[in-house]
């Protein structure tokens, strides 16, 4: 599990180390300089004649990336360091001088460390050199940076941002992708993407959300020998795949298909059959011991069709789906829906806080209640407050419209700007989990917030949220009564929903189209090569 904290705790795990004189930039140059030079021998086979820009600011993140371009120039690396801040780190241009480094708006005697603005000239000088070059340094801004590039950054970057398709450069960014809002991952502004980010001391949460995740695709932890204390709720998290083994509902020798969770699911539609189809077929291959379908009788026979193995009708069950490709106008539909989320305690608050447990619905789990997963066509129908074993799943457009209803008005391209925070919001507001669907997906639950980037963009992808759903369902049902007895499990369960839809995407064809029925088909492999990882 990666686990991401604000840049305040990484800012003050390090001041003692700064003021024990601690060399802590001489060992991000050294191991900054380090994964560059393997980038240089994999792109251009060796070191020595490979070229390399760094992109340096003001600061101890231009400082890292001045120290380090000394080091590779020391190695027999040609580096041209542009300077792009008004002031630049005097120790880092000392030492990039004296290693042979090529200086663009290099300082003046008198005043070692101030730069001037680099002309429009340079700027697309120095963005087309970027753009030739094997390896680029992003050591722009750090974790101490706050709002959207200025000045002769930020048209540099826009520069070679407008050159870089087809171009191969490779950037690595120091710390973070300059530019992106460390804490909450906003972009403001310009942003050179990164194909490696190099986190010294640790990651901070802006690499782990969206937008800015899709900017860091790859991040690496250099350690320089700083502890972070424990951030508890305050931490970002992403699960990997070595996660997978400790929280998969895995079967014993004795259980039986009860034991291992039956999930009963309300979708599908007149319009929409294929959604009960893809939401049933994805909890039968993820592994529940029994799917029962509860949808609108208009879709049941291809659900049967196309699942023999699904039962239909009404029963004991562990966890309920509830809203895949369901019509609006459907009352029989609407009633099913209702029912589920009683079965949940749904608008049971006060009486859970004055008794442990939610609402007196029956149930099989030890608290009489059952978790529910909420997707599209239900969303509207959700009481005032939810249990936080009942999981949202909406995408954007939805979430805005779920905020809007509650009284927070907002727009589809507000909550894509800042996904995690209006996400947060809807939990406050709903006492449900949220899962918000997209490029990332983010989980925001009592456990804290979850960001998944597994998936590939071929995933966005007509019913691909309607397997995610299905997959859920045998989760939850799987772990019911542990999620209802620890409220904190539903978010990780989420985002171990999302890890595995979207690793599933990438075995289907890998690189390639992938539809909603191939995910589906491939969902028992790609489980069982995930839980035959070490734990």
């Amino acid at each position: 599990m990666i686990e991401a904290v604000t840049s305040d705790r990484i800012r003050a795990a390090e001041e003692p180390l700064l003021a024990a004189g601690t060399p802590l930039m001489e060992r991000a140059a050294h191991q900054v300089a380090r994964r560059v030079a393997d980038v240089l021998r994999a792109r251009a086979g060796a070191v020595a004649g490979a070229r390399v820009v760094v992109l340096a600011g003001a600061g101890n993140n231009g400082g890292d990336g001045l120290h380090a371009a000394a080091l590779l120039a020391r190695r027999g690396a040609r580096v041209t360091a542009a300077l792009l801040a008004e002031r630049a780190h005097a120790g880092g241009v000392a030492a990039a001088r004296a290693a042979g480094v090529r200086l663009v708006a290099s300082p003046g005697k008198d005043r070692p460390s101030a730069v001037p603005d680099v002309p429009r000239a340079a700027q697309v000088a120095v963005a087309r050199e970027s753009l030739a070059a094997h390896v680029v340094v992003d050591a722009l801004c750090g974790i101490g940076a706050r709002g959207a590039l200025r000045g002769s950054a930020a048209r540099v970057v826009r520069e070679i941002n407008r050159g870089r398709d087809g171009s191969g450069t490779f950037v690595v960014a120091v710390d973070v992708p300059s530019g992106i809002g460390v804490d909450d991952g906003v972009v403001p502004g310009p942003v050179l993407a990164a194909d490696l980010v190099l986190a010294c001391g640790g990651p901070v949460a802006g690499l782990l959300l969206p937008p800015a995740a899709r900017l860091a695709p790859v991040v690496e932890v250099l350690d320089l020998g700083v502890d972070v204390p424990d951030p508890g709720e305050q931490v970002v998290r992403r699960l990997e795949d070595a996660d997978v083994r400790a929280l998969w509902p895995v079967p014993h020798a004795t259980d039986d298909k009860y034991a291992r969770g039956v999930v009963a699911i309300v979708a599908g539609s007149r319009t929409y059959p294929g959604a009960g189809v893809l939401c049933a077929g994805a909890a039968v291959a993820s592994g529940a011991g029994m799917v029962r379908y509860v949808g609108p009788r208009r879709a049941e026979d291809l659900v049967l069709a196309a699942h023999p193995e699904v039962v239909p009708g009404d029963g004991r069950a562990q966890a309920w789906v509830v809203g895949p490709g369901l019509e609006p106008d459907d009352e029989d539909a609407e009633r099913l829906v209702r029912a589920a989320l009683g079965r949940a305690g749904a608008g049971s608050e006060a009486h859970f806080a004055a008794t442990g447990v939610w609402g007196s619905g029956a149930g099989a789990t030890d608290g009489g209640v059952v978790p529910v997963i909420v997707d599209a066509g239900a969303l509207a129908l959700l009481p005032t407050r939810c249990a936080p074993w009942v999981v949202l799943t909406p995408h954007a457009g939805e979430l805005a419209r779920l905020l809007t209803s509650r009284g927070r008005p907002v727009s589809r391209s507000a909550v894509e700007a800042a996904p995690a925070e209006h996400a947060a919001e809807a939990a406050r507001l709903t006492g449900a989990t949220i899962l918000l669907k997209g490029a990332t997906t983010v989980v925001v639950g009592r456990g804290g917030v979850l960001a998944q980037a597994d998936a590939p963009a071929w995933l966005a992808t007509a019913g691909a949220g309607d397997v995610l759903a299905g997959l859920l369902g045998t989760l939850l049902a799987g772990r019911a009564a542990d999620a209802v007895r620890d409220p904190a499990l539903v978010a990780r369960l989420a985002a171990l929903a999302a890890l595995v839809h979207g690793r599933a995407a990438h075995d289907a064809n890998p690189g390639g189209p992938v539809s909603a029925s191939a995910v589906l088909a491939q969902l028992p492999r790609t489980v069982a090569r995930l839980l035959a990882l070490p734990a």
